[in-house]
């Protein structure tokens, strides 16, 4: 018989991570909340998404999304981006029982390094997508 034990023990105690409900499917069309330029953007992907047979990929705050730019500049239209989301329409359930709900759906683009494209976040983010992302922290004017 082996003397090693199966348990994970090094791992220590795992921090409680909140359950979000995924809201913004593919194909969403969503807001850009920053001073890019680009007005609305298509959910194209759901980056790190798990699968399921016919289960349509859907985001929440804090994740990251690959979209297209549908309405903006002319520079700007049709092309892809990745982007995180900063707001959602569905109600964001805390650990002290609040229940947060936005205006919109909305979202942020980013540079590939993860880096903001833009230089001003127009109206409130949630504190989900502040604490994954500190540099949208950083940009926020209102944190909710």
């Amino acid at each position: 018989m082996s003397t090693k034990s199966r348990a994970v023990s090094a791992k220590g105690v795992e921090e409680f991570k909140n359950y979000i409900t995924r809201s913004i499917p593919l194909y969403a069309v969503i807001t850009c909340a920053d001073n890019t330029g680009a007005k609305t953007l298509r959910v194209v992907q759901v980056t790190k998404a798990k699968g399921r047979h016919s289960r349509i990929p859907a985001a929440s705050v804090g994740d990251s999304i690959v979209c297209v730019v549908k309405k903006g500049p002319p520079e700007l239209k049709k092309t892809v981006f990745g982007a995180v989301i900063v707001r959602q329409k569905y109600p964001v359930r805390r650990v002290s029982g609040q229940r947060i709900v936005f205006e919109d759906n909305a979202a942020v683009i980013i540079t590939p390094e993860g880096d903001l494209k833009g230089t001003d976040i127009k109206g409130p983010v949630a504190s989900e997508a502040a604490e994954k992302w500190p540099r949208i922290a950083n940009l926020a004017s209102i944190i909710v």
